[in-house]
């Protein structure tokens, strides 16, 4: 049953139909002449005043009815188009804003996902919206990044972000489904329409007095269910099509009159079934989720114009309006609801006001150290991350809200970058002198003179200690190659010091058996013959070769009989003291031992200094004495300093020569 012209039904131009152009028109014209006729008197001009301003009233009223319902029949004229729209509201929306790059490229993934892909629409805008802001955003941040450490290159910035591969691949498909669900749609909306015409034309040609009323009827039922079934039309020839259905069949009702009483039985049915929507309709303002009774409340809308057929004239007017005010209030809980909406989105615009506050307070923080700004990074993280959590603000200021924490991050992101532009030319000349070693311990590390190469590559090592850190890109490469070369290096050392080893062990065993004989050793008493025998001994100890380091202490015990040996020689002094010295030196030359060797110089030197002193001193002794008056009686004082002199002397020719010794080994 399908609703009739009268019940407020607009025409395509948005007008309100009425029962005849004719009764229009007469209605207008008895109107005038009461106007030119009659004439009002003064006390009646409050009364027309008052009825003026009910009308006007009443007018509001209508107009604030009619937007309520115009909402309700826009919607439904595009779900009657497309009735895969429906579903959309079964689908909730979520606050796209507040979820992250991944997340809202899997919303997109299960979205399209559907088979109902209009439905979809509004999710998918909001998650490309979402998605792009984001990830231009983010692009924006790498590009500075990028021109910050690269500020001399002349490459064009580029990104590969898989993330957005996917996006673009989720959103192609969903193009290609909605352009292949529009093609389909669009044929048969052209189709369906024709089709709708067509019954149209059909119903005007039912009003034939020369039919039967029985053909007649059941043709009619037949174009009724047609209609039921002719599908959707373009959302814009909808109120149109529909207004000229409900004329046609109005007008068959009207013609109805030879069979009143089948005329009335449908009127009755068809107001039962419209009371029973008004029902539901006060039930629905009831219910706490006014989206869903609002959308439900659409339904009725849809039945009540497409589904249910008109009432009788005396009911017309009450049924309609008792729906429209029903639909009204419905329509303004519904704002209601709004209204408190963006009383949560102007809290979200403060804190997102206040978000990109601190944000820009942190990019005026001067900030002279690495690890501080890693803490000032993880602050603003922190910050981006709220921001996006803080839901919706209102569609007005949205733009202008994310231009202002664009603003707030770059500005951070070029402060932060000009730390780092600084560091990055710190690095660079760490990388240069870091390479410069690694040039180095390569050049030396196929060296087999371990002696002077050693120090080198330990030094070496030191010097990288000292260098502060490189660019990130080429930390890894650049320690690397030095560890390789360096390792390369030690590990033939460690491969040379095995070898010795061995050797090192049998110079033990053979100086510890040569120990021994030398301790069953006797002197002839002849001098020559005794000295040549010692240095002859010596000279063996020598040629036997060196020893473990741990088993040094054997030289100390040669070193202990070649004392007592040299006791029981009549050597000088010098001369007993320069053989001890000769063979001392020949053991730390032997182990290439050039720190004792050159502390040994420093001692001699140092020596050699204080007996000069001491020398001087007592000549200035000797020559106070001399000057004295009684000279002579401190001949024996003199006498005394003058040998002490000699003694002196003595032993400074000892140390010049053991220098002289000391120098000679550096040399050669």
């Amino acid at each position: 049953m399908l609703e009739e012209k009268n019940d407020n039904l607009q025409n395509a131009d948005g007008t309100l139909t009425t029962d005849s152009t004719e009764s229009t028109q007469e209605t207008t014209e008895n109107l005038e002449t009461v106007a030119e006729e009659t004439i009002v008197p003064a006390e009646e001009n409050t009364v027309e005043a008052v009825a003026e301003n009910v009308v006007v009233s009443e007018t509001i009223t209508e107009n604030e009815n009619q937007k309520a319902l115009n909402s309700i029949d826009d919607s439904n004229a595009e779900e009657s188009e497309d009735e895969t729209l429906k579903d959309r509201h079964h689908i909730p929306m979520k606050d796209y804003d507040t979820l992250s790059m991944e997340e809202l490229v899997d919303e997109l993934e299960t979205l399209v996902a559907t088979d109902k892909v209009m439905s979809i629409k509004d999710h998918v805008d909001e998650i490309k919206k979402a998605f792009l802001s984001k990830f231009n955003h983010f692009i924006e941040e790498k590009k500075e990044e990028f021109q910050a450490e690269n500020p001399d290159t002349t490459e064009d910035f580029q990104y590969h972000s898989p993330l957005k591969v996917k996006f673009d691949q989720y959103y192609s498909q969903y193009k290609n489904n909605k352009n292949t669900h529009f093609k389909s749609l669009q044929t048969n909306l052209k189709s369906n329409l024709e089709n709708r015409l067509v019954i149209v034309e059909e119903l005007k040609e039912l009003i034939n007095p020369q039919e039967n009323i029985k053909d007649t009827l059941k043709h009619f039922n037949e174009l009724r269910e047609r209609w039921k079934n002719a599908g959707p039309i373009p959302k814009d020839k909808y109120n149109h099509v529909w207004n000229n259905y409900h004329f046609h069949v109005e007008n068959f009702y009207d013609y109805l009159h030879l069979d009143r009483e089948a005329r009335d039985l449908d009127f009755k049915h068809n107001l039962e079934q419209k009371q029973k929507i008004i029902l539901r309709v006060e039930e629905l303002l009831h219910e706490d989720d006014v989206n869903k009774a609002f959308r439900e409340l659409q339904d009725l809308h849809r039945m009540w114009k497409e589904d249910i057929g008109p009432v009788s004239k005396e009911n017309r007017d009450e049924i309609w309006n008792l729906f429209s005010d029903l639909t009204k209030k419905m329509h303004d809980k519904r704002e209601v609801l709004f209204e408190k909406l963006r009383g949560t989105e102007i809290e979200n615009l403060e804190k997102k006001k206040e978000i990109i506050s601190k944000i820009e307070d942190l990019a005026l923080v001067k900030v002279n150290a690495h690890s501080q700004w890693l803490g000032q990074i993880e602050k603003v993280e922190a910050l981006r991350t709220a921001f996006f959590s803080a839901g919706k603000v209102p569609s007005e200021v949205n733009e202008e809200t994310w231009a202002a924490f664009k603003t707030a991050v770059r500005n951070f992101n070029s402060f932060k970058n000009s730390f780092y532009k600084d560091i990055k030319r710190d690095q660079t000349e760490n990388l240069n002198k870091k390479n410069a070693l690694v040039a180095k311990a390569k050049e030396l590390q196929d060296s087999t003179d371990f002696a002077v190469t050693t120090p080198i590559m330990k030094r070496i090592q030191d010097e990288w200690k000292q260098i502060g850190h490189v660019p990130r890109k080429y930390s890894d490469k650049v320690w690397k190659e030095f560890k390789d070369a360096c390792n390369h290096y030690f590990d033939k050392l460690k491969e040379q010091k095995n070898e010795e080893s061995s050797e090192e062990v049998a110079s033990f065993d053979n100086k510890k058996a040569y120990l021994e004989t030398l301790r069953e050793f006797q002197l002839t008493g002849d001098h020559k013959t005794d000295l040549d025998a010692i240095k002859l001994h010596i000279e063996t100890w020598k040629n036997l070769g060196k020893v473990p380091f741990p088993r040094r202490h054997i030289e100390g015990k040669f070193n202990k009989i070649l004392d007592a040996l040299f006791d029981k020689l009549s050597l000088s002094k010098k001369e007993t003291d320069m053989l001890r010295f000769a063979n001392r030196l020949e053991n730390l030359s032997e182990n290439n031992d050039t720190r004792k060797l050159e502390n040994e110089k420093i001692f001699i030197m140092r020596k050699i200094d204080e007996v000069q002193n001491e020398i001087f001193q007592l000549e200035n002794n000797i020559q106070f004495f001399t000057n004295t008056r009684n000279a002579k009686k401190e001949n024996s004082i003199v006498l005394e300093v003058r040998k002490n002199i000699a003694i002196h002397r003595e032993s400074l020719d000892i140390w010049k020569e053991k220098l002289k010794q000391l120098r000679n080994i550096n040399q050669e």
